[in-house]
C-alpha cells in the first residue's frame, strides 16, 4: 500500500505564502536537527532529513513550487529531482542548497573558472571642510592609500614570461567534490582557492598578489549645501580588483567645522546679533553679517524685544540638488549696559519715573497673572 506523502509546507513548518528567506531559515534549522551525521544509525532521522530536503528542493525552485501549489505532489512527480524511491543518487546538492550545507562541512561555495575576477574592496575616508566650504562647495585634493594593479605583471601575479599552471587538485575547475553519506557537494578548492590555476613563479614585485600598495592623489568635488556627516561616493576610486575584477568605490565622509557666528538648520542659517537698549527702544538700521553677500542692512522697528527673530530672504544655504536657497534668520539680543556712571544712572531713574504701565505691557500682564496666583493661594 502506497504511503501518503506529507504536505511540503507542513513538513517545513511554514505558511503557503512563506518567502524564500523564510523557507531557507526553516529548512536550515530542521536539516541541522535531522542531519544523519548528527544522528548516526538513526533511520527515522535519515528518512525525515530526506523528506525535508525533498520539500525544500521543490519549494525553493519557483517553477516547481508553482506546479506544486497548483497540482500538489502530482505536479512535481514522484521522486522528482532524484528524490523519492530513487533516493539521492546523482543529485547535486550544491546547486540547490548552496551555503546551507556549508554549515555541515565548514566550507564556502567555490566560484569555479567563471568567477576568478574579484572586485576590489571599497574604501572609506574622512575629510574635514570649513563651514563656508560646506555652504558654497569646494574641490579638495586628497592622498588615498590603496591597492593598485602591479605594473610588473599587470595584475597576473606571475613573473613576466611565465604563466599560471592548472591546479592539479581540482583540475582547473576551482572546485572539489566531497561525498558525505548519501549525497555530495562541490566546495572551493583549498589549494587554488577557486581560481583553478596556480602560480609557480610569482612576480618579484607583488609576490604573486597581482596588486601593490600605492598612494594616489584624487580630486574630490564637494557640492554646495552639503551637511555634516554627508557621505560622498566616488565610483571606481577604491582598490583595484584581481584578475580583471572591477575597482571598488571610495566613500568620503565629510566633517564640517562649526562657525563662530552662524549655525545651520536644513537650508536656513541662524545667527544672533546684539543691539543696544536705545536701538531696541527707538528703532534703528543695523548691519548684519551674511555668508552670501558679506554685510546686509536690516531695519529694527522701535520697541523691538530681545529675542525677536528677523528673516533675510534668500541668504541661506543652496538646497539639495543645487536648487533654491534658504533664508538667514537673525535673532536680536538686547544688551543691557554695564558700568554706568552716576549721571547715567540718574538719567535712567528719571526715565523710569516718567514711564507708565503702558510702556511695559509684558511686565504689566505678568504682574496681573501673579496677583491671581497669590490670591488663590491665600
Amino acid at each position: 500500500m502506497a504511503t501518503t506523502k506529507r504536505d511540503y509546507y507542513e513538513l517545513l513548518g511554514v505558511s503557503r505564502n512563506a518567502s524564500a528567506d523564510e523557507l531557507k531559515k526553516a529548512y536550515r534549522k530542521l536539516a541541522l536537527q535531522y542531519h544523519p551525521d548528527r544522528n548516526p544509525g538513526n533511520k527515522e532521522a535519515e528518512e525525515r532529513f530526506k523528506e525535508l530536503s525533498e520539500a525544500y528542493a521543490i519549494l525553493s525552485d519557483s517553477e516547481k513550487r508553482k506546479a506544486y501549489d497548483q497540482f500538489g505532489h502530482a505536479g512535481v512527480g514522484a521522486g522528482a529531482g532524484g528524490f523519492g524511491a530513487g533516493g539521492f543518487s546523482g543529485f547535486d546538492f550544491s546547486e540547490v542548497f548552496g551555503d546551507i550545507f556549508a554549515d555541515f562541512f565548514g566550507t564556502e561555495r567555490g566560484g569555479g573558472r567563471g568567477s576568478r575576477g574579484t572586485r576590489g574592496s571599497d574604501l572609506q575616508m574622512g575629510l574635514e571642510i570649513s563651514f563656508e566650504e560646506s555652504v558654497f562647495g569646494t574641490e579638495k585634493s586628497v592622498d588615498v592609500p590603496r591597492a593598485e594593479l602591479c605594473g610588473e605583471c599587470h595584475g597576473e601575479g606571475a613573473k613576466p614570461g611565465t604563466k599560471r599552471q592548472t591546479c592539479g587538485t581540482c583540475q582547473g575547475s576551482g572546485q572539489v567534490r566531497m561525498s558525505q553519506g548519501f549525497f555530495s557537494i562541490a566546495t572551493t578548492c583549498h589549494r587554488c582557492h577557486g581560481q583553478g590555476e596556480m602560480i609557480t613563479t610569482p612576480c618579484s614585485r607583488c609576490h604573486g598578489e597581482g596588486r601593490v600598495r600605492a598612494h594616489r592623489k584624487i580630486s574630490i568635488k564637494v557640492p554646495a549645501g552639503v551637511e555634516d556627516n554627508t557621505r560622498l561616493r566616488l565610483r571606481g576610486e577604491g582598490e583595484a580588483g584581481t584578475r580583471g575584477g572591477g575597482r571598488g568605490d571610495l566613500y568620503v565622509v565629510l566633517s564640517v567645522h562649526s562657525h563662530e557666528i552662524f549655525q545651520r538648520e536644513g537650508d536656513h542659517l541662524y545667527c544672533e546679533v546684539p543691539i543696544s537698549f536705545v536701538q531696541a527702544a527707538l528703532g534703528a538700521e543695523i548691519e548684519v553679517p551674511t555668508l552670501a553677500e558679506g554685510k546686509a542692512r536690516m531695519k529694527v522697528p522701535a520697541g523691538t524685544q530681545s529675542g525677536t527673530l528677523f528673516r533675510l530672504k534668500g541668504k541661506g544655504v543652496v538646497g539639495s540638488g543645487g536648487y533654491g536657497r534658504g533664508d538667514q534668520m537673525v535673532r536680536v539680543i538686547v544688551e543691557i549696559p554695564k558700568n554706568l556712571s552716576h549721571e547715567q544712572k540718574e538719567l535712567l531713574r528719571q526715565f523710569e519715573q516718567m514711564n507708565g504701565k503702558a510702556s511695559y505691557p509684558l511686565m504689566s500682564e505678568f504682574i496681573e497673572k501673579a496677583k491671581k496666583i497669590f490670591k488663590g493661594g491665600s
